[in-house]
């Protein structure tokens, strides 16, 4: 076994160059940078006292840059895993209590441990079951909840945190009266700065810049005397190395959050590296092996009291944007976050909340997806649908409920239609051996004596039934005249046992009726599954074909008649050698 396949550090560090380290200084020191109040502020939307989100912030990333296969993926605190903590360990635990600090501390650890049997395991495909449509509902609604949940702290009023977008907005219109007018132009002015700062240079950590003039502000000019409500006292000095309270009851009550959390964690951090891989060519991002990283990651976070990590997108891309090269920016990164909780956290004490509200609220907006359902208008209702109803059901729901909901929703979505596939009648193109649907090409030929039928889909027992009705359907517009069925198998790419009945039930009804039952185009596993029936000793080898034009010069020679039709059986027996 090669160790260097199991542990990436050991494939680019040995080659690393130094031309390189100053691009990974400059990416490491300016994502560090940026860390310092995401961290802070993604505790607070968790549930969490700020210094577990520099924590987060911290471990997990030096535990990825060891395991992880992309080279500029940053793993940390995420808003919107942050939000599903809160949620559901709040139905456990009260917000920010010591019960609740054990059990977010338990979670990250039980996230990474999903994540890491699902690597070993190579269960990553599970993380197909998210749709496009069902994570930009989901995230949509969890950004709105974000960002609600933040307005008493940027208005400086008192606001029950809540998963419910309605009684959000019931209580802030009712506490409006007692809105602190100081906080509130404090936490405007700081998004129309980040705002601004992010439209001139992506680059500058505007978050940081507003989060050292906070502090300034409210040290200088006593803030906090004048009724605006600061952050506190935040512990300093490095995580304490802490084994996780392992209770089989807790482990029991959150065993459903963290499998959750532990494909949604998996599910961003694994499109961020992919959407940046696209840019690298030294490098190739493995789903498995990614999976185990960021197992470890949690597990080993967990123990230095980290809640669940992911990949960042903006950090991310601020990473690459930045130059880096190598993982070694994210332990430069780690290292920033060292620096700062050794002698920065007293500083941090005297930053308004309101500041930390205007942060989040804007990386809440960042998270709304409006482009998607613009184009899903255009081509895809379903999916607009899908995607309506999950973010629906997310803000005046819950967030684990608007999720599922999603999932399940695009699977009886995805059953429903694969019942009903596209079935389309075939005609010649004139003057060639083409043969297209009837609806979209109004001048091929269609032979009165002949029904040609292509079904677009996999054959299985969900739509063997509407096989069968259009087949009988289309041949009795035909009426007395037919003679030839020819049912195109190119798209046809696997058969069930549902599907052998009902090729045997086609085949018996329309040749009891003297209606020639032939098939073209049909693909090895598919023949492999006729051959093992016995189907197609009733079928005949003489009646199927390669192509439509073979069949229909069968049917004009009178070959199904004498049986000279070998090419098929001679081909099926050669490629089943």
């Amino acid at each position: 076994m090669d160790i260097k396949n199991h542990i990436p550090i050991l494939l680019w560090l040995p080659n690393y160059k130094k031309s390189w380290f100053k691009s990974d200084l400059f990416a490491g020191l300016t994502v560090g940078v940026i860390l310092i109040p995401q961290g802070i502020a993604y505790a607070i939307i968790a549930g969490l006292p700020p210094i577990y989100g520099l924590y987060t912030a911290m471990i997990p990333q030096v535990v990825y840059a060891i395991m992880g296969t992309s080279r500029q993926l940053s793993v940390g605190p995420a808003a919107m895993d942050s939000l599903i903590v809160a949620s559901g360990i709040g139905m456990l635990a009260s917000i920010g209590s010591e019960h609740f600090i054990v059990l977010a501390v338990l979670l990250a650890f039980m996230v990474g441990f999903f994540q890491f049997l699902f690597g070993i395991f190579r269960l990553g495909f599970l993380v197909n079951f998210l749709s496009k449509p069902v994570i930009s509902g989901f995230t949509s609604g969890s950004a709105i909840i974000i960002g609600m949940n933040q307005i008493g702290n940027l208005m400086g009023i008192k606001v029950d945190r809540s998963n419910q977008v309605h009684s959000l907005f019931m209580e802030v219109i009712d506490k409006l009266a007692d809105i602190h007018w100081a906080s509130a132009l404090i936490g405007l002015m700081a998004i129309i700065f980040i705002i601004i700062v992010k439209k001139i240079n992506r680059k500058i950590p505007g978050s940081l810049v507003v989060v050292v003039l906070g502090i300034l502000s409210a040290y200088l000019f006593k803030l906090e005397l004048k009724g605006v409500i600061i952050l506190g006292d935040i512990p300093q000095g490095l995580p304490e190395f802490i084994i996780p309270t392992f209770d089989m009851a807790f482990i029991e009550e959150l065993s459903g959050l963290a499998l959750t959390l532990g494909l949604i964690g998996f599910m961003e951090a694994i499109s961020i590296a992919k959407s940046i891989e696209v840019k690298h060519n030294s490098y190739r991002v493995e789903p498995n092996k990614e999976l185990v990283a960021l197992g470890f990651s949690n597990m080993i976070g967990s123990f230095f009291q980290t809640y669940p990590a992911t990949g960042g997108f903006a950090r991310t891309a601020v990473n690459d944007q930045s130059g880096a090269k190598t993982p070694l920016s994210s332990l430069i990164a780690a290292l920033v976050i060292a620096l700062s909780l050794l002698f920065l956290t007293p500083a941090f004490s005297f930053l308004p909340k309101s500041i930390l509200a205007a942060i989040i609220i804007v990386a809440a907006y960042g998270l709304l997806d409006f482009s998607l359902p613009k184009d899903l208008l255009i081509y895809n209702i379903r999916d607009l649908i899908i995607l309506n109803s999950t973010m629906l059901m997310t803000l005046f729901i819950g967030i684990k409920e608007g999720i599922l909901f999603g999932i399940v929703l695009s699977l009886i979505m995805l059953i429903y239609k694969s019942t009903k596939p596209h079935i389309a009648v075939l005609g010649q193109v004139p003057g060639t051996h083409f043969y297209r649907n009837i609806k979209r090409f109004d001048d091929v030929i269609i032979q009165e004596k002949v029904l040609i039928v292509r079904f677009d889909a996999q054959l299985y027992f969900a739509n063997t039934q509407y096989f069968k009705d259009k087949l009988k359907e289309f041949a009795s517009e035909k009426g007395r005249a037919l003679e030839l069925l020819i049912i195109d198998g190119e798209s046809l790419n696997a058969l069930d046992s549902s599907a052998i009945f009902a090729l045997e039930e086609i085949h018996d009804y329309f040749t009891s009726r003297n209606i020639s039952v032939v098939f073209t185009g049909l693909k090895g596993p598919v023949r492999d599954t006729m051959v093992k029936s016995k189907l197609m000793k009733k079928i005949r080898y003489d009646h199927c074909f390669m192509s439509i034009q073979e069949a229909v010069d069968c049917y004009e020679s009178n070959c199904f008649e004498t049986g000279q039709n070998y090419s098929f059986q001679e081909y099926t027996k050669q490629s089943n050698r």
